[in-house]
């Protein structure tokens, strides 16, 4: 039997960036925070420029693609502006999430059955400019489906209704949700895909997904700098970071 791939950490920066525009000013820099992330041992950053730029600002974009040594995911809307800021910052991958103006954080995943014709051409210009397209979906079928005939290498599935059963203490709901989980990564690997997951995931409800064999990639973020007002953000990455290896290579981390 093979070993288990390595399961790679993206922390999503933006909330760092809720405090500092709270009251104004410069502070705390989510800059800084995408730097001590990488050297807790986080694999990737995430950063979600909003159409009405509630966190992460056009100019923290450009800081981070010049200051980051690690991969910059741009979480973003499929609208000309974020098109044309993504093609032209180039970052090394492009998340397509749902977006609407009243919505807290990003709700629910995106439709790439209903929304084919409209995300088709931003599939194809990013992927044209060598932007790594991921879609954020739910766990469904005809949505993996959806996102293989768009050409999208990657997928990002959302797992915010196996966090709220977790948090619930929902023990079936956790246990469906999950199945959903499994059964997507396993699904859309079998078509060629790379899965990512994501969306209110903390210590105690990563390990579950973090197990999923099929899954390359988790994102997370809110619970990492909320964590970080306690323990500071390097040690909640790394905790982060060690749940996940001990949920990936149990017998490995046993022995230590």
């Amino acid at each position: 039997m093979s070993e288990p791939s390595a399961l790679r950490l993206g922390v999503n920066i933006d909330h760092v960036a809720t405090v500092r525009n709270a009251r104004g000013g410069d502070v705390p820099d989510p800059v800084r925070a995408a730097l001590i992330a990488e050297h807790a041992g986080a694999d990737g950053i995430t950063a979600h420029l909003r159409e009405d730029r509630r966190h992460i600002t056009d100019s923290d974009i450009s800081r981070l693609m010049s200051q980051l040594t690690l991969p910059l995911n741009l979480e973003m809307a499929a609208t000309e502006e974020m098109l044309s800021i993504a093609l032209r910052h180039q970052p090394h991958a492009a998340c397509i999430v749902p977006e609407r103006r009243e919505e807290r954080t990003t709700e629910g995943g995106l439709d790439a059955v209903a929304g084919h014709n409209h995300l088709q051409r931003f599939v194809s210009e990013l992927g044209g400019a060598d932007i790594r397209v991921s879609l954020f979906i739910e766990p469904d079928k005809s949505q993996l489906d959806a996102a293989k005939r768009l050409g999208a290498p990657v997928v990002e599935l959302h797992t915010g209704a196996y966090c709220d059963a977790a948090i619930a203490d929902d023990g079936a709901g956790v246990e469906h949700h999950l199945r959903r989980l499994t059964e997507a990564a396993q699904y859309g690997a079998s078509i060629g895909l790379e899965v990512h997951a994501g969306h209110g995931l903390t210590y105690d409800s990563v390990k579950p997904v973090a197990a999923i064999p099929e899954l390359a990639e988790l994102n997370i973020g809110h619970f990492l700098v909320g964590e970080a007002i306690f323990v500071g953000l390097q040690a909640s990455v790394l905790r982060m970071r060690a749940l996940m290896d001990e949920a990936r290579h149990p017998m490995s981390t046993a022995a230590q």
